[in-house]
């Protein structure tokens, strides 16, 4: 059974090339079609096991996605966790900030989101949040970030903040989602304090 596969897929090959090289492509797409319905039917009633070799071929490769997903996985966490270090206590004095705020906030137009790619977040959707003090003076700042799904509709928050940012100054700090890779999100500026 083996052996008829082997030569089946070697003609079939061979009427390729053959077929591709010259003019003649009726005659070799005949020929490579009557070729295929021999394979079909010496297959056609093949039940059993995959040889061994295919088997440990399809075990490894298997293993090599999961293997890549894990991979991926610590990647984000690793990067996310690099940036959050940084962060936390800025977040934790933004979210108080932004509490008895009700409205958009004071300070939206000084903030402006740039999207950073799955690809360099390990599969995070992240947006780095720039926000520059346009108040002359000192400040701190709190900011919400919605992250929308394509229909509009709000599906993750997060708050970021800076404190004594200096007059003119701008500064950087990133916000996450936890959504799923695959979901397209859309994040928007949902409140912004300065205080």
């Amino acid at each position: 059974m083996a052996t008829a596969l082997l030569l089946a897929a070697g003609g079939l090959a061979a009427l390729s090339a053959c077929g591709s090289s010259s003019g003649g492509s009726s005659s070799s797409s005949a020929a490579a079609s009557s070729l295929a319905s021999a394979l079909a039917s010496s297959t056609a009633g093949f039940s059993g096991e995959p040889p061994s070799a295919l088997a440990s071929k399809a075990a490894s490769a298997v293993a090599s996605v999961s293997e890549r997903e894990s991979s991926a996985a610590a990647a984000a966490s690793s990067f996310e966790a690099s940036v959050s270090a940084a962060g936390a206590k800025a977040s934790q004095a933004a979210v108080a900030a932004l509490a008895p705020v009700s409205g958009a906030g004071n300070a939206t137009a000084d903030v402006k989101l740039t999207g950073l790619p799955l690809a360099s977040t390990g599969g995070l959707h992240a947006v780095v949040v720039n926000i520059t003090n346009h108040s002359g003076k000192e400040a701190s700042y709190a900011v919400k970030i919605n992250f929308d799904d394509t229909s509009g509709k709000t599906v993750d928050s997060a708050v970021v903040g800076s404190e004594n940012v200096a007059a003119g100054q701008t500064v950087n700090p990133i916000a996450f989602s936890r959504q799923p890779q695959s979901t397209t999100l859309i994040p928007k500026v949902a409140q912004a304090q300065r205080y």
